[in-house]
């Protein structure tokens, strides 16, 4: 029924066990310690001190146990309070660019001396094609169609429609925007468009007229939407063709509409553009 290596321990916890009896009955005699008291002492002493060797093994496996256990949730703690010191750091490294955009935006504000609005980017057309955004700001912050929209580095576009709090923006750099402009230095004069890239276009610039690349281009104000003398981009390409009466010009804005987060928007400006219903 009891496999022999049982038997065999069994076996030993008796003989400890008797011999641990006779050793604790030879310690309260205080006669001389006997033959059997000696002999069992000399057999019994290896297996106390294994026995005691493993109990002190154990105490230090469950104690260094403890003391691991007391040592990760420490870390998990430090873990914690680190991500929460990251996002806090990242909060107020946020917070400070925006203030540094925002100052920015409020600087430019008395150049205009016109009435503006600060608006922030909300959404963006996922389109290639079509190059629109959404700014936080409607008809009830006096946003309307037509007005236009810029940022300290230039022109952005123009409001295309607008809901109580919300509005969205034709960019310049959409194919259907157009912006009466001109170049600062030689003042000759054309119509901005968009690209189906990033770049803008100057289209009905005679080709007589002197054009290099780096000329600034700004809005003449004649088209009754932006105020005269924005900038618009500057000229990146000029293509003087051996026929025809006009030149290709090409335009980089000066906005980076990749980066676009907060814009102005010019509530009184000369008079907004009216749109068709379809």
């Amino acid at each position: 029924m009891f496999s022999k290596k049982m038997i065999m321990i069994v076996g030993a916890i008796i003989l400890i066990a008797v011999n641990i009896i006779i050793l604790s009955v030879n310690s309260q005699d205080r006669t001389p310690s006997t033959r059997i008291g000696q002999v069992a002492l000399f057999f019994v002493s290896p297996f106390q001190e294994f026995a005691s060797n493993g109990i002190h093994f154990a105490q230090n496996i469950w104690r260094n146990y403890f003391d691991l256990v007391g040592v990760s949730r420490e870390n998990d703690s430090l873990i914690k309070a680190l991500k929460i010191a990251n996002e806090k750091n990242n909060s107020l490294k946020e917070l400070e660019l925006s203030h540094a955009r925002l100052q920015s935006l409020l600087e430019f504000k008395p150049d205009l001396k016109r009435q503006v609005t600060v608006a922030a980017v909300v959404g963006k057309d996922p389109s290639p094609w079509l190059k629109s955004v959404v700014i936080d700001k409607g008809t009830d912050e006096g946003v309307q169609r037509g007005m236009p929209v810029v940022t300290p580095d230039g022109i952005a576009g123009l409001v295309t429609d607008a809901s109580s709090s919300y509005a969205k923006v034709l960019l310049i750099t959409d194919q259907n925007s157009a912006v009466d402009a001109l170049t600062q230095s030689t003042r000759s004069r054309g119509i901005v468009k968009g690209e189906s890239s990033d770049k803008l276009r100057l289209d009905y610039v005679l080709r007589r007229h002197d054009i290099t690349e780096g000329d600034i281009i700004i809005s003449s104000g004649l088209d009754g939407v932006f105020p005269k003398g924005l900038r618009v981009g500057y000229v990146h390409e000029v293509i003087k063709p051996n026929s025809g009466i006009f030149q290709k010009v090409f335009v980089i804005p000066y906005v980076d509409f990749e980066k676009l987060e907060e814009v102005l928007v010019i509530i009184d400006s000369l008079e907004p553009v009216k749109f068709s219903k379809p």
